[in-house]
Order: structure tokens, then sequence, then C-alpha cells
């Protein structure tokens, strides 16, 4: 691997001691795990499965990818990757925006940090150093005025500089197992806990300072033109082929989906009761961007701008401004527990933003215990009745607090329904909430969510791209057959955009074909897209053997009986249920896996030591 590819340093920071040493990335890890999610993974594979996640000897690798913060298009992404307090899987969080983009300008290519400060700090990276510093005066502070104290600290006095804070707010200071990062643009690293790792590790922020004209550049610059312009061409539809690319993300952001979803009778409603919600229009991104929406804002190198900056105008929550309303917040804290309030789902991801917590966990939290108190099982006094908006923000700020029965909600969904004795209300897969697909609408989305290595998610492989929107060849939304082949492709694919760091969306348009042409332009190495797959594969086979020698072996691949067992009821759905043994049949024998276990030979064959 040419050796231009990447800045060239590692940070490894150790808060115990405040050890800070550097290192390279090896040629040899590159080659075969590329960067981002599969670098980080590889170092949390090295850390070693028995680690507590939350302990000194867990790690928080924060990993750009060899394109991150290229002039490649939809190339401002990084990943943090951990042992997960929530799920005790491996699991791995990307964040847009222009963090991860900095962090590769100010000379990095990952920073593992490991130990536990005895008080809190924040870490400074700028021009190829990082330095530990005091965070007494921001413990204890939300995201958004952590980032402010920071951005002014830093501040050249000459308007904003190149500067990003990303920062957990007060649910990771108190180690609520759905604590995010979040960074200047809201953006998060919103999946499986991290937030509460770095609350653990008293780390508050990182502040990284970096300069655009300091991007690593193309080692093949001829052939770098043709393959970005491709892309480019692909992603803006110039070639006047029929599949929905920039389109509706641009208009109305991620949450165009939610009339889609919910017209097919996938809508996950009322805690998964059901399959499709009355109020789906006023929470949808159409109604949001009548109502709401003040701008379009972006991510480094992305022409398709699907954030939407929305401002509350009147009301109780009147001033309100935020950036942004995204469709698995607006299902999670909207659809899911029944409240047709857009103002007070806006209102909540503005809370979950301020406090760092994922919004997808966060009102799945809340929806079970909505479902708990229907069932008369919440404490006398302390339930919570669907749709109850104001319940919901107060509850919201006592989770963030740990007060009364936030305490118990902070620890996530699953452990919620164990305390309370009914863990089938728990919606999770491992021990993480799903998002916002019912898998009785969508079958691929099934047997996604239950072989998925960070516990429920649709990005591990977004089947809806072939079953609603008809990328890469159509798909019946409610036929099993073929989805287990389907979802093992997907995730090989997402693999491999996830070490480059690349946004998702990029796969509606670009091909493996897109993918291997960039990337063996810039690295200036041959790269074709069965490489592609096959990269993507060993990674996530990583992941599974990492999962498989932590304890998740046969049998950890399930759903929550709800989707086995009671039929759908929504138009779209009707009377389907999940045929999950089928699809896992077929996936594994697509794998090569023993019911769900990495076999010896496929490590040896994928290269996997």
């Amino acid at each position: 691997m040419n050796a231009n590819v990447f800045q060239g340093k590692v940070a490894k920071v150790d808060l115990s001691t405040g050890q800070i040493q550097y290192d390279k990335v090896s040629d040899e890890d590159a080659r075969l795990y590329i960067g981002a999610r599969g670098l980080g993974v590889k170092y949390v594979h090295e850390n070693g499965p028995d680690v507590e996640p939350f302990s000194s000897e867990n790690i928080l690798a924060f990993v750009v990818g060899p394109l991150t913060g290229t002039d490649m298009k939809m190339s401002g992404r990084w990943a943090c990757v951990t042992k997960s307090p929530l799920t005790g899987t491996v699991v791995d969080s990307h964040m847009g925006g222009w963090s991860g983009a900095r962090f590769r300008w100010s000379g990095f290519d990952a920073l593992i940090v490991r130990g536990q400060s005895s008080q809190p700090v924040y870490l400074y990276v700028a021009d190829g150093t990082i330095e530990i510093r005091d965070a007494a005066d921001l413990w204890g502070q939300s995201t958004s005025e952590t980032i402010r104290i920071l951005t002014d600290r830093y501040s050249d006095g000459e308007g904003k500089p190149d500067l990003s804070v990303v920062t957990i707010g007060q649910a990771g200071e108190s180690l609520s197992r759905l604590a995010a990062w979040i960074d200047e643009n809201t953006r998060s690293f919103g999946r499986g806990g991290t937030g509460a790792v770095g609350g653990f590790k008293q780390l508050k922020a990182i502040v990284i300072r970096g300069s655009y004209k300091d991007r690593v550049r193309p080692n093949d610059p001829e052939a770098w033109k043709p393959a970005n312009k491709a892309a480019l061409d692909s992603i803006l539809d110039k070639d006047n082929t029929t599949a929905p690319k920039k389109g509706g993300l641009s208009v109305y952001g991620t949450n165009v989906l939610m009339n889609v979803i919910n017209t097919i009778g996938a809508l996950p409603t009322k805690n998964s009761q059901f399959c499709s919600c009355e109020h789906a229009e006023a929470l949808s991104g159409e109604a949001i961007k009548d109502n709401y929406v003040v701008k379009n804002p972006t991510c480094h190198a992305c022409p398709v701008a699907c954030k939407k900056e929305v401002e509350i105008k009147d009301g109780p929550y009147v001033g309100l401004h935020m950036e942004s309303v995204e469709y698995e917040s607006a299902w999670s804290l909207g659809a899911n527990c029944d409240n047709s309030d857009a103002e007070a789902m806006i209102k909540m991801i503005d809370q979950a933003n301020e406090y760092g917590f994922d919004t997808i966990e966060l009102g799945q939290c809340l929806a079970c215990y909505m479902e708990l108190t229907e069932r008369g099982l919440a404490p006398e006094g302390e339930g919570l009745n669907w749709g109850d908006r104001a319940a919901m923000v107060s509850l919201v700020d006592k989770m963030a607090r740990r007060e009364g029965v936030g305490d118990i909600l902070a620890e996530g969904t699953a452990r919620i329904a164990r305390h309370f004795g009914a863990p089938e209300v728990s919606m999770t897969v491992k021990d993480q909430a799903i998002p916002a697909y019912d898998p009785r609408g969508l079958k691929g989305m099934g047997i996604a969510y239950a072989t998925s290595n960070r516990g429920a998610c649709h990005l591990r492989a977004y089947t809806p791209a072939s079953e609603v929107l008809g990328i890469g060849g159509e798909s019946d939304p409610v036929e099993w057959e073929g989805k287990g082949k389907l979802t093992k492709l997907l995730q090989d694919v997402m693999a491999f955009s996830d070490s480059l760091d690349i946004c998702k969306f990029s796969a509606f348009a670009e091909s493996a074909e897109n993918y291997a042409g960039q990337y063996s332009a810039f690295t200036g190495q041959p790269f074709t897209a069965d490489d592609v797959i096959h990269t993507g594969e060993r990674i996530y086979n990583l992941e599974r053997h990492y999962n498989n020698q932590a304890g998740f072996r046969e049998g950890s691949d399930t759903l929550p009986a709800r989707f086995l067992n009671e039929p759908s009821t929504a138009a779209g759905s009707q009377g389907q249920i999940c045929e999950l043994d089928q699809m896992l049949a077929e996936y594994y024998a697509e794998r090569g896996w023993n019911e769900g276990v990495v076999p010896q030979e496929k490590l040896n064959e994928l290269g996997i030591e």
C-alpha cells in the first residue's frame, strides 16, 4: 500500500498514565482492512474480546478512512469503534459533518484511547500532535455549551476557525448505555453507547484543528479524474437512469421515507404493536419542509445536502433551532411513541443532541416504557402514556440526570424490559433497539437485524434499497426468499464503504465498480469490484469472530417474538410475519458459517489471524 494514502500517524493515548505515543498504520493492516470501520475493528479485536466495556482496558478507536477528507464525493465520515456497553459486541458508529475530514487534515489516521483519567479531560488535536487538557470547567455542560466554550477558546478572532469539537453530554457523563458523541454540526457517533465509554474514561471532548489545504491527494491524478467524475454523475443521475438517487433526499432529507414506509405497512408503531401510523403525514419530511425547514446544510464534499435545519416559529418551543430532523429520529420519537406532535418530536431530538443520546434507542426506551405502562407494570404514579408529549419531554430530562425511573430508562430498551419482568416488550436484537423498519413489511430487514454484528441495525445491510427503491434490482418486500443472499452481499459492500469511510447514501448511486475505481486511482494500487466484496467479507467476518469469542454463538441471531408470531394488520403487509428461520438457513449457507459461528476454514480463507 502506498504510504501517501495515509497521513502516516496513529496516536495512542493512555488516560491513566497521561502517555501519548505515535505509530503508523501498517501496510498489511491497510491492505486487509482499508481504514475507519475495518481498521477500528482490527484494533478492538487485537485488544481482546474479554475486556469489560466499562473498564480502563477497553479502547475507543477514532479512525478515518483512506479517502476521508479528500475530494471524493460524500467522504466526510469517520468511525468510533469500541466494545459496546449496550450490547457487549464490537460496535462501530459513524459521524458525518466536518470533524472526520478535519481530523484527517490535522495529520492523523487514527486515535486510540485507553485507560481512565482521574479527572475530566479533553484532547486537543492539531498539526500532527495531541495534548491532554483539563476539562473540569466543561464537565456537566451540554454538548452545545461545550462546543461553544471550546470554539471560543480556540477561535483565531477572524470568524469561525478550521475547528471541530466532538463531545459527550450529560448522558455520557452519567454512563447511560445509549449515550452518543455529538459534533459541531450535531452529527453523532450514535449507536452502541460509545459516549458512555467516553464518560467512563472521563474524556469529555476532542478539539480538532485542520485545514482543507492539508488534504491528501490521489496517487494517480489522471485515473482519479474520470473515476471521481463517474461517481458524481451517478449521484446526480446524469446518466438518465430511473433509479432514485439524489432526488428526494435533497428536497426532504432522510425523512422522505416516513410516508413511503408507512404506505407499504412497514412503519413500526406503538412499540411495533402495529405496522402503520395514522400520524405519519404530520411527521413526514414533506410536512417538516413545509413548516419548519430554514436551511439545507451539508457535510464535507457532499452534493446531496440531505440535512434539514429547522426552526419552530411559535408555540411552547418557539425559537428552537436545530440541525437536523432525520427519519429514524422522527419515527422513534414520533410514530413509535404514538406522538403526533411534530414540534414535540423536534424538541426531543434537540434534547437528545444536547444531552448526547442516540435518538433511535431513546425513542425505543420511551415506547417500551409506554407499553409497560399500558400493561400495568410501571411504578405507580410514574407511568408514561402513549403520545403524552409533555411527559416524554420531562422523562428525557430525568434519563439524562438518572432521576427516579429515568435511572432505569437510561440503561437501554432491553434492560428496561427485563427490569420490569417483561423481556418480550423489548424490540431489540443483541440488546440494541430496532430502527424504523418493521420486518413483517420488509423481510430483508428481519434477516439484516438478526445478523447485524452491532445489534439491530439498518445500516449493516440496507435492504430497502432493493425492496422499496429498486436499486440494484427490485425485490418484493414481503417475500423472504433471496433475502439471505441479498443481505450478505449488502453487508459486505457496506463494510467496505464504511472503511473508506463514505456516506451510506453513496450506495444509492455508486456501484462496487465505482468504489474500486476511485480507491484504485487514489491509492495507485490495482483494485477491482471483486476486491471490494472480498475485503468487505473479511471485515464482516472479523467482527463476527470477535463476537463469537465474546460469547455470541449459536442462537444469538434472533428477533423479538412479536415479529415472528404476531401478523401485521396494516395495509401493504396485512397477515405477514417474518420467516426468520428460513432466511437464516439461506444466509448461513451464503456466509459459510455454522449456525452463526465463523469456522476456522473461513477465517483461513479470508486471511484472518
